[in-house]
């Protein structure tokens, strides 16, 4: 028998997301697609993602699509705004004086992202010493489709644990050891303790079998 998908497993899928109304890929793991689609990012590494169901680390409406599938199943889902990147908020398109900017060094123009006090925007319009910022997701208010692959229901730990850090911090040149229970971490740059400790109540909580988290300090590979 097949398996199927619940709230909780780890699963490793491919997806394409595309905008309903424009037909625009906005989103993909395939590096070809991205390429074939003017997306392609050299910073962005194009590969199967492995997510844990349930904990919303993609978008909330493909989340909770993926309960039921079967593992190898290959699907399509199309969301409403409310259940992809949230309905338009006009609370968060806010008139700021351009001289903030200025100040800053920067020169506000259409389409440019901006960072006001902690919070990322996007300027919509400038004139008459002031600049329209849209805080609202970019995709916010659209209608979205996922073409989804799940390729499967990851049983490994030392991989759930690699994909609950890579969820929360880009780390690279991370070695992951597990063993009755235990998980160490080699890492190539040392980390903040505090950081530590969270990162380690984080992938306790996530995978329940890990009953000792640690990092270490050295070179690593994967």
């Amino acid at each position: 028998m097949v398996p199927m998908i619940k709230n909780g497993d780890f699963v490793e899928l491919d997806y394409t997301g595309r905008l309903v109304e424009e037909d625009i890929v906005f989103d993909t793991t395939h590096e070809k697609v991205a390429k074939d689609n003017g997306i392609h990012h050299g910073y962005t590494a194009y590969h199967p993602a492995i997510i844990h169901v349930g904990e919303h680390q993609i978008v909330q409406g493909l989340d909770a699509s993926l309960i039921g599938k079967e593992e190898g199943s290959e699907y399509d889902v199309e969301l409403s705004a409310e259940q992809g990147f949230g309905k338009k908020n006009a609370k968060l398109i806010q008139l700021i004086p351009t001289g903030k900017f200025t100040k800053q060094g920067i020169t506000p123009s259409p389409g440019l992202q901006v960072n006001i006090d902690g919070q990322v925007g996007t300027v919509r319009k400038v004139g008459g010493g002031r600049t329209l910022v849209d805080f609202n997701h970019p995709l916010a208010g659209k209608g979205v489709r996922y073409h989804v692959k799940i390729k499967r229901i990851v049983q490994d730990d030392a991989e759930k644990v690699r994909a609950v850090l890579s969820a929360l911090l880009p780390i690279k040149d991370m070695k992951v050891d597990v063993q009755a229970g235990s998980a160490i971490i080699t890492l190539a740059q040392d980390l903040p303790q505090q950081m530590k400790d969270i990162l380690q109540e984080h992938v306790k909580s996530q995978v329940p079998s890990m009953k000792d988290v640690s990092f270490v300090h050295g070179k690593s590979s994967k």
